[in-house]
């Protein structure tokens, strides 16, 4: 028989709020640094003709840029397909089979750049919405690695990334909407590249500036919303 004494049930209640007295406040529960992310990430919204005149201006800087400065198509989920190749499977109009090493075959892709369609991923470019070199002109210039490469892969607004025709991506190289604009959907691109300005906090210079509020004083007013990426 046991002779560790025992506590009535009167005293065995005293005792453990004596216990919780002196070991003080229970301890916050944790929380994780992806739902501290969630939470604190801002979001803009506006209409469009107010978002392209929100934009900062400022004078580009080209100096130093480098392309290889911007690490893309990286595969950041492990999944095997990288961000060209999520992109692909994600805008396809009929989406392609999937094979070994995230190999694509099959398909259908509509470039709203020109208003062409194809049928081989090879065939098709993932354009990114604000040229890398114009991110690096109107601020990423002085962004660490990781937040260049962050811009590069965005997967997390589907404006950041758009598949293309080869030939409309050539066309418009590094140019922004002062240089260059698609034959087809002016307000649809507009509205996107605008978008990518304010996810990632670009600035736009007074010509770009002058021909994104042209364009959209043009188009329907409609709102604009983006969550900040930075």
């Amino acid at each position: 028989m046991s002779l560790r004494p025992t506590l009535s049930a009167g005293a065995a209640a005293l005792a453990v709020l004596a216990g919780a007295l002196l070991a003080g406040p229970a301890a916050a529960p944790a929380v994780s640094a992806d739902t501290s992310r969630s939470a604190s990430a801002e979001t803009y919204s506006a209409p469009l003709r107010t978002a392209v005149r929100d934009l900062a201006v400022a004078t580009e800087v080209r100096t130093g840029y480098d392309r290889d400065l911007f690490r893309h198509w990286v595969d950041a989920d492990g999944d095997g397909c990288d961000a060209r190749r999520e992109v692909l499977i994600s805008e396809a109009e009929e989406r392609p089979t999937v094979g070994s090493g995230c190999s694509l075959t099959g398909g259908r892709w509509f470039s709203y750049y020109d208003g062409v369609s194809r049928t081989s991923a090879s065939d098709i470019s993932v354009d990114h919405m604000v040229p890398l070199a114009e991110a690096w002109d109107s601020g990423a210039r002085s962004w660490d690695s990781s937040t260049r490469q962050a811009f590069a892969n965005d997967l997390g607004d589907y404006r950041s990334l758009v598949g293309v025709t080869i030939s409309s991506n050539s066309s418009k190289s590094d140019s922004d909407p002062a240089g260059w604009q698609p034959g087809r959907e002016q307000c649809r691109y507009v509205f996107e590249y605008t978008a990518v300005k304010v996810r990632w906090r670009l600035s736009v210079d007074s010509a770009e500036r002058s021909a994104l509020i042209s364009r959209a004083d043009s188009c329907s007013d409609r709102t604009l919303t983006v969550t900040r990426a930075r």
